[in-house]
C-alpha cells in the first residue's frame, strides 16, 4: 500500500510541472525521481507499476492527488496543486 501511495505521489509531482508539460524533467525538479523511476522500482514502485495498479479507475487521478497532498502513504509532496495533477496524469498514461 505504501509503494503505490509513494507511486502516486511520484506521480502527482510529476504533475506539478505544470498541467500541460508533465514530464521526466518536471518528476525530477520536484523529487519524484529521488525514490521512483518509469521502469523500474527504486525505493518506491515504478511510475509505470503505479499506473498499472489504478488503470480503469474513474477516481485515480483525484484519490492519487489527495494522498500526496496529505502525507498519507507517502511523504507530503509540496508542489502546488497544478503540478501534482499534471504529474499523476502523466504517471497514469503510461
Amino acid at each position: 500500500m505504501k509503494r503505490i501511495a509513494i507511486a502516486a505521489a511520484a506521480a502527482a509531482l510529476v504533475f506539478a510541472a505544470g498541467a500541460a508539460t508533465a514530464s521526466p524533467e518536471l518528476a525530477k525538479k520536484n523529487g519524484c525521481t529521488n525514490c521512483h523511476e518509469v521502469d523500474k522500482k527504486k525505493v518506491g514502485p515504478a511510475f509505470k507499476d503505479i499506473a498499472a495498479k489504478y488503470k480503469g479507475k474513474a477516481d485515480a487521478a483525484d484519490k492519487i492527488a489527495g494522498e500526496l497532498k496529505a502525507g498519507k502513504g507517502h511523504p507530503a509532496v509540496k508542489a502546488s496543486d497544478d503540478d501534482i495533477k499534471a504529474l499523476v496524469k502523466w504517471v497514469l498514461a503510461m
